[in-house]
């Protein structure tokens, strides 16, 4: 949903342009950083300064001590502090777009889904890539640029339309198309799916009316639009992630093998397992902050 800022109620717009303010003067401090500085400088500024008066931090420890009960308080103090760090990371390295996309361009891709997805653009056929709020999927993505691939986006627009207008160019900088949510934005989306192009959907994070199915042992509401649409346009559905290394800066750059057709629900529910094995693998890289389960329970 987009909003026109014009049309915000006076106190909600003072408060959006203050925290634009804020995050653009901390952006662009960083940026002014050489890269090797900014991303960890990002990173704790996040964790350290915006996430414990925002209360992420607080959010993020009870939703990794809610999925991960087995662990001990600190360890789920620890995770969603870098989990906040990797958000932090990850944000200042999307806006570095020129530098990640030179990083980027030779770093080796592992996983049968890369074949795949060759195979697939010398046939024509549409190539669903699905991931989700990990590491830094856009460090893939700037992988497949790198190598000659128009991989497009559909993106949802952020409730504070100042920073919105600066982060959708970002995204756009990559280099594939970007599609806002909504009936314009999803009728380019799927024209370029149809042509036999490369799109990337992130699906782990609640939407209502949605189906429930398994999300780390727990009841998540769960969209499966992509599957859907991987079925009615004959898509290939593959997973991927680019998943950070201890140095903080480089990528794993992981696609998996192409989910098999078979129905929505089970296909979604492979798509859910494939990403909850990532984050048990690496904790500290999901975004932990957001709201993912909201299945009401009697």
């Amino acid at each position: 949903m987009r909003y026109d800022p014009e049309d915000l109620p006076w106190r909600v717009k003072l408060a959006y342009l203050a925290t634009n303010a804020v995050a653009r003067t901390c952006i662009g401090a960083a940026l002014a950083l050489p890269y090797r500085w900014r991303v960890p400088f990002m990173g704790w500024i996040m964790s350290r300064v915006v996430g414990p008066p925002a209360g992420f931090n607080r959010r993020a420890f009870e939703h990794v001590a809610f999925a991960m009960p087995h662990l001990s308080p600190a360890e789920h103090r620890r995770i969603a502090r870098d989990s906040l760090e990797n958000v932090g990371r990850t944000l200042i390295e999307n806006y570095s777009t020129r530098i990640l996309l030179e990083r980027q361009k030779d770093t080796p891709i592992t996983g049968s889904g890369f074949d795949a997805m060759v195979q697939a653009a010398e046939t024509g056929q549409p190539v669903i890539l699905v991931t989700g709020h990990f590491g830094n999927y856009e460090a893939l993505r700037a992988s497949l640029v790198g190598r000659g691939f128009k991989v497009g986006g559909l993106y949802r627009d952020m409730s504070n339309p100042y920073f919105n207008a600066h982060y959708v160019r970002t995204m756009q900088a990559f280099g594939g198309p970007v599609f806002p949510q909504g009936r314009k934005g999803t009728a380019g989306f799927v024209r370029h799916l149809k042509a036999g192009g490369q799109l990337v959907l992130l699906f782990d994070q609640h939407v209502f009316q949605a189906p429930v199915l398994d999300f780390l042992g727990h009841p998540a509401h769960t969209a499966v639009s992509a599957a859907e649409l991987a079925l009615r346009y004959n898509a290939l559905l593959i997973p991927f992630y680019g998943i950070r290394n201890a140095d903080g800066l480089t990528f794993d750059c992981v696609m998996e093998s192409p989910i098999p057709h078979s129905d929505p629900t089970t296909m979604t529910q492979a798509m859910n397992d494939s990403i909850s094995a990532q984050i048990q693998a690496h904790p500290d890289q999901w975004l932990w902050v957001a709201r993912r389960w909201r299945v009401k329970t009697r």
